[in-house]
């Protein structure tokens, strides 16, 4: 029997003729290997981002920035990772880390705005300043209500950057091994400050400054090398040991925790490339998640600092206030100040225009004509 005369028979009896079954299992091999590598396709799609924070690892800082990055993917459906890194894992230090998300080696950072004011002098005007506005509330409606956010974006972009949002942190205040009651007894001594428009406004009370890294401090000012430090708040700078190595505390008046840097803003920044690659739907989720989690990482550190005050004062550590009349002599230092850095181009300028309308508004008060008189401006 030939092998037509077989097929004829199978096909009679219902039975599938062995060429048409192997190509049906041949189709269906075929539908299922595309299946497979569709699949593969979509998990080769999610898009991962390494992000260094300046945080450092083991702080409560870390610990939140370490779980908003893990909950992305879910947030986004496995379409985005963020990868965390803690301080210097990636990039060295902070002129390493600005250049690694410019070039691409990372797609992110979560740094202190105020750390580029070398490279980017009007950053110096997107975290608080010496006696300029002091309340969270009034920066988030400078960047999403009074189109500081617009602003900071086209300046960033100059840079290969892309500013998603600021990041709620905290106030600064120094830790100090001996009592500081007034301005005037800052006179003399030598403190550690984060430098530029800082710096030079405590310069003009007869401080001598210090930069130094977050991780120098602890040892300066155990070996006694400093008199004074300035960084964040209690919460981190109890992790940090500070009532170690130091006896005092200094706030600003009833209200405010600091008056040279009231409300030190974080960020988060990635590569423009990368910001630009990603689907419109997964830029939207970005930047609100950005927002939720400013809340959420103010309002832990803040229920942290309160319950490390206990535990500094628990240590012996005694705390200061300066007066209302000390914040308004600290502005009059201040404003000539403010003048010359935002004289430094004209993004500085258009981001202080912005800030001293507001500030000017009586809304809030801050500054007056009588005070711009004064100050020769």
């Amino acid at each position: 029997m030939n092998t037509l005369e077989n097929n004829d028979k199978q096909c009679a009896s219902g039975a599938t003729p062995p060429r048409r079954s192997f190509l049906r299992k041949l189709a269906a091999g075929a539908t299922l290997a595309g299946a497979l590598m569709l699949g593969a396709g979509q998990a080769a799609a999610a898009t991962t981002w390494k992000i260094q924070s300046v945080w450092d690892a083991g702080t409560v800082g870390y610990d939140l920035f370490e779980e908003w990055c893990n909950s992305i993917e879910e947030k986004s459906g496995g379409e985005l990772v963020f990868k965390p890194y803690p301080a210097k894992a990636v990039a060295a230090d902070n002129n390493a880390l600005f250049d690694a998300v410019r070039n691409g080696v990372l797609q992110g950072m979560n740094p202190f705005t105020l750390y580029w004011s070398g490279k980017i002098p009007a950053s110096v005007f997107l975290s608080s300043y010496p006696a300029g506005p002091d309340q969270p509330h009034q920066w988030d409606t400078m960047f999403y209500s009074l189109g500081m956010l617009e602003k900071t974006r086209e300046i960033y972009k100059k840079y290969g950057l892309f500013y998603v949002g600021p990041i709620q942190h905290d106030a600064n205040i120094i830790h100090s091994k001996k009592p500081v009651n007034s301005l005037a007894d800052l006179k003399g001594m030598k403190i550690r400050v984060p430098g530029g428009m800082v710096a030079e406004v405590f310069q003009q009370f007869g401080v001598s400054t210090v930069s130094l890294p977050g991780s120098d401090i602890f040892p300066a000012l155990e070996k006694g090398t400093i008199d004074a430090a300035d960084y964040v708040g209690p919460a981190v700078n109890y992790e940090l040991g500070f009532s170690q190595v130091t006896d005092y505390i200094l706030f600003g008046p009833p209200g405010v925790m600091s008056i040279y840097q009231p409300v030190d803003l974080m960020d988060l920044t990635v590569n423009l490339r990368a910001w630009n690659s990603l689907d419109p739907k997964l830029q939207q989720l970005v930047e609100e998640e950005v927002r939720n989690y400013s809340q959420k990482h103010y309002l832990t550190i803040q229920k942290r600092n309160i319950e490390a005050m206990e535990k500094f004062r628990a240590d012996g550590d005694t705390v200061s206030r300066l007066s209302q009349e000390d914040l308004q002599a600290f502005r009059r230092a201040a404003i000539p100040i403010w003048y010359n850095w935002a004289n430094k181009n004209d993004d500085a300028k258009a981001i202080f225009d912005m800030q001293l309308k507001y500030m000017m508004n009586d809304t809030v008060g801050y500054v007056t004509e009588q005070d711009l008189k004064a100050a020769g401006k």
